[in-house]
């Protein structure tokens, strides 16, 4: 009797267990693991609920809004269209050698066997897509809700600046994000459209918001980065290759892996197809290929090299200047319509990424003081373990840091208050104590101040601790310079 209650039990326990897994294989969207490659609207909620947003104390209004936005989802580079082009005829060899050698191809997908690139024939590649243009429309609207305070003026350049940089797909979100913004606020049209500006700088010249362009030194450390960082990822790809070996009977390469976890990220993030070329990877193996992908963007745009993030420091300068122009008007109390309200910046993953490492983001632990000590950090955890730092959630498609300027009473804390948002979500500052709202002399002197010890021109044109003697140099011999230069070194995001 005894030994039939304890028969029941265990198999209770293993249904149990069954179930639970199931549930979890089924609760895993593919979505959410596209590094760079995910869709804001997928992964903008995925917050750390264990964090609890500061309430911003009574009385205290916005007087000021900064934005650092990536572009919108875009399509693949030509580059990238070419190599789908060439997986197509891939695949069918494949298929076809497995045939010959009488391979039991029961469980080959039947897509595999006759599938052709979804961009085969397109001429041009790399702009916004209509998904793209919505997410940053969207944004615009809800920022707009959200901040009702600072956007009920007319629109005026002066006093909502927006900036992008020279690429098209980042200036063609600046303005998906203003008409959301200013809709139903101009004159044009049965929907009574707003006309705005959108400024750029040269892309030659651009410190701002490309500023690993200019960077001469970035250039030269990625170029001699890239061979190692493929090496470290090589492991994890020839672990996933002899898996899919084995699972399909196909005698699948390195680059065979590669091109279909490419292939994956497209479908799911542009295409919403999850069936066909994430599904030849299990959920475990698509958290290690997520991974590959994060710990590149962490050697080669973020916390890996100091250099990736202190080559950002003019675009932190200019937050901040844009902040004390902010309270100067405020405080000497000018007209409204005469002042600016908000800077709005679109650009890359290579503009947002060091910008969050400038402000301490998705650190572990204590590194936040080793950064501050300048000494270099481990790279991010391997799964199973968990990591804060997942590109997926810190530079999806129109991934984004608003930093609001509060004005407060005069019987508060402090008289100016920073919050931090990243993808719309108050985020824990650790030179704010882990707060996502920190006193704006605290922000700065904790957070802003250890990083302008570092001149943009000395990091990124210093050759052996010396400073380079050049001539000045006007933008237009800079652009020449740029456009014959064979230096410039393009990342798998191409920006």
């Amino acid at each position: 009797m005894v030994m039939a209650k304890l028969l029941s039990l265990l198999l209770l326990f293993s249904v149990f267990f069954l179930h639970s897994n199931a549930g979890e294989e089924e609760a895993f969207d593919v979505r959410q693991h596209l590094s760079t490659v995910s869709r804001y609207g997928v992964v903008k909620d995925v917050a750390d609920n264990s964090f609890v947003a500061s309430e911003i104390p009574d009385g205290c209004t916005p007087i000021h809004l900064n934005l650092v936005a990536r572009h919108g989802t875009r399509s693949p580079t030509k580059k990238r269209m070419k190599e789908m082009d060439n997986l197509a005829p891939r695949l069918a060899s494949l298929v076809k050698e497995a045939e010959e050698q009488k391979q039991p191809l029961q469980n080959l997908p039947a897509w595999l066997r006759e599938w052709e690139s979804p961009w085969k024939g397109k001429q041009n590649g790399g702009q916004l897509t209509v998904q793209g243009e919505e997410e940053l429309y969207e944004l615009g609207i809800r920022t707009r809700e959200r901040f009702p305070h600072l956007f009920d003026e007319d629109y005026h350049p002066n006093v909502y600046a927006i900036k992008s940089s020279q690429i098209p797909r980042a200036s063609a979100s600046a303005v998906a994000f203003g008409m959301g913004l200013f809709s139903g606020k101009g004159n044009l049209g049965p929907g009574r459209h707003q006309a705005f500006a959108v400024t750029s700088e040269s892309r030659a010249s651009d410190i701002v918001l490309r500023f690993h362009d200019c960077c001469d030194n970035y250039k030269d450390y990625r170029k001699s980065q890239e061979p190692s960082v493929t090496k470290l990822k090589e492991p994890v790809f020839d672990e996933i290759t002899s898996a899919l070996k084995r699972r399909y009977k196909l005698n699948f390469s390195r680059q065979d892996t590669s091109s279909l976890w490419f292939l994956c990220k497209q479908e799911a993030s542009l295409l919403n197809v999850t069936d066909q070329a994430c599904a030849l990877f299990s959920p475990s193996e698509v958290a290690l290929l997520e991974w590959t992908d994060d710990l590149e963007a962490f050697i080669l745009k973020g916390y890996g090299k100091a250099l990736n993030y202190r080559m950002g420091v003019p675009l932190l300068k200019d937050v901040v200047q844009s902040m004390d122009q902010a309270i100067e008007a405020h405080e000497e109390k000018h007209d409204p319509g005469t002042y600016e309200k908000a800077r709005l910046r679109f650009a890359h993953a290579e503009t947002v990424v060091p910008f969050s490492c400038l402000l301490g983001l998705f650190l572990e632990g204590s590194e936040f003081q080793q950064i501050q000590r300048e000494q270099p950090l481990e790279h991010p955890p391997k799964p199973p373990q968990k990591r804060n730092w997942k590109c997926s959630n810190m530079a999806p498609f129109g991934g984004n840091n608003m930093l609001v300027l509060y004005s407060c009473p005069a019987n508060s804390s402090s008289k100016y208050f920073v919050q931090v948002l990243h993808n719309e979500q108050p985020i824990p500052v650790p030179g704010c104590d882990g707060s996502d709202l920190c006193p704006l002399d605290d922000f700065k002197e904790k957070v802003v101040a250890p990083h302008l010890k570092h001149d943009y021109n000395a990091v990124c044109n210093t050759k052996g601790g010396q400073q380079e003697q050049k001539p000045a140099t006007s933008k237009l011999s800079q652009l020449f310079r740029w456009l014959f230069s064979n230096r410039i070194v393009p990342t798998h995001d191409e920006f």
